[in-house]
């Protein structure tokens, strides 16, 4: 009576169906975690966040040593390695938690079509998201969401299961070759951030329970806060399992603005899973059929470069992508005036952004990655106007960090400058600059673009896209709140 656990994107031990399962079920388990090339080298090639899974595996495999077992390494295609591990511990079933990303879904296809061969049974279960099966969710007129404010009040009256506790004993067979959670740079990857935060499951419920118990309560008035950071920091967490969505949602307080605020943004991920379920080209072309091939974009490869390298002049700008090369995380609000600059100053396609991002971040997502990509390059399934996704950087610097915190962390160069210029540095006087050390253009770069003529540039480009007529648009107020998705 043995059957094994194929661990993916579900590393932990606490609320984990699939584990449970096999284990009411069996006498021995065997869990397993096997690395596929196909992954690791594939477009999504990420070291920092290989790095962090790294660290996730080391704290699974202790937590099952501790309960009796321990986590076994397969290297090769999974479809390939449990079936051959089943046949090495006679297990007749395979448990896993399903996963709905195009590529994750064509494994699970691969596995169970050599399962079935082997005459092994492939059993899938909940996990990954907060309601039970995000597939299912569908409008009155049994169509898929593409707007979110309906999915998530659909999805709070979808199924959801009882969150179950870790097991105290994890008994495996006593000759199973275990093999040992490798080195980034075994895997062929090398690339590392400098600050990234911790990997496992043992620092996510710490982190959990030290936001629950201190920041929840506030978060719905400073999440948007770039100085005081008043996000959870978990979204590294819950890509890799280490959380169970079902579980963070049940520990939010249910009372107060707050909690609320939070536990409606955890469902975003659930939204983003279920519009790339039924939207799988979405990975590669943008949603709108309408952007498909007409949008224009003009920006260049050197304006790319000081984008990355947070080097384009605008202080808030250059701070996010300071930070997300620094930690492999970016503050949400962030995110939004990045991406925004990125697509509609810049005029560069929404693509580029989504690599980079999933080159470098921690928590990068397909599906959650991809969808925050396309609503802030205005091409997406959310249908809000284009002209609402054109951010000016000084505005959200006064409205989101007007003290300058977040911005001299991040942009040492500008501590000096007087908190009047610190939006706009380039305006201030040549005798200023010089006075206060921070010449603009030698200590710190001037603006690379225009923002005022890029936004009417960018205009013009959807407009012709669209194929809809010009008309005066006014600019988004700076006090005007954006859109609840977190990019």
């Amino acid at each position: 009576m043995t059957a094994l656990v194929w661990f993916r994107r579900d590393l932990r031990l606490h609320d984990h169906p699939a584990l449970r399962a096999a284990l009411d079920a069996h006498e021995r388990v065997v869990p397993v975690f096997c690395f596929d090339d196909r992954i690791l080298s594939g477009r999504h090639r990420s070291g920092p966040r290989t790095q962090f899974m790294l660290e996730c595996l080391e704290d699974l495999d202790g937590s099952l040593r501790d309960r009796g077992a321990g986590l076994v390494i397969r290297h090769g295609p999974p479809e390939r390695e449990l079936v051959e591990l089943a046949g090495e511990v006679g297990a007749e079933e395979i448990h896993f938690t399903r996963d709905v990303s195009p590529y994750a879904r064509r494994r699970a296809g691969r596995v169970h079509d050599a399962c079935a061969e082997a005459r092994v049974e492939l059993c899938g279960h909940p996990g990954s998201t907060v309601v039970d099966d995000v597939r299912e969710l569908r409008t009155k007129n049994g169509k898929p969401y593409t707007v979110f404010t309906p999915f998530w009040r659909a999805a709070l009256g979808a199924p959801h299961r009882e969150v179950i506790g870790a097991p105290r004993k994890v008994s495996m067979p006593s000759r199973v070759r275990k093999g040992q959670v490798p080195r980034l740079e075994d895997l062929g990857l090398e690339e590392r951030v400098a600050d990234p935060v911790p990997g496992g499951e043992t620092e996510a419920r710490r982190h959990l329970s030290n936001f629950v118990r201190s920041r929840v309560g506030r978060y719905g008035s400073s999440q948007d806060d770039l100085g005081d950071d008043g996000t959870s920091r978990l979204s590294p967490y819950l890509h890799f399992g280490c959380l169970s969505p079902r579980e963070v949602v049940e520990r939010a307080p249910d009372d107060g603005k707050g909690p609320g605020a939070f536990r409606r943004q955890v469902y975003w991920a659930d939204f983003y899973r279920h519009v790339i379920y039924h939207f799988p080209g979405n990975q590669h072309h943008e949603h709108q059929e309408r952007y498909r091939g007409t949008l224009d974009w003009p920006g260049t490869d050197e304006q790319l470069e000081a984008w990355k390298q947070g080097r384009t002049g605008y202080p808030l700008v250059d701070a996010g992508m300071r930070q997300l090369a620094h930690e492999g995380w970016m503050h949400n609000r962030a995110r939004l005036v990045v991406g925004s600059f990125l697509t509609k100053d810049l005029g560069r396609d929404w693509r580029d952004g989504e690599a980079h991002f999933m080159r470098l971040l921690l928590d990068g997502d397909e599906a959650v990655n991809n969808g925050n990509w396309q609503w802030i390059g205005s091409t997406g399934v959310d249908p809000a106007p284009y002209f609402r996704r054109m951010y000016n950087p000084a505005s959200q610097m006064e409205r989101h960090d007007p003290k300058g915190r977040y911005l001299r962390r991040w942009v040492p160069e500008l501590e000096p400058v007087p908190d009047r210029y610190l939006r706009e540095p380039w305006t201030m006087p040549e005798e200023t600059q010089r006075e206060v050390g921070c010449v603009i253009g030698e200590d710190y770069p001037g603006p690379i673009v225009d923002h005022r003529e890029a936004r009417e540039a960018a205009l013009e480009r959807y407009r012709a896209a669209a194929g809809t007529p010009a008309r005066s648009i006014a600019p988004l107020r700076s006090g005007a709140r954006a859109d609840s998705s977190r990019l």
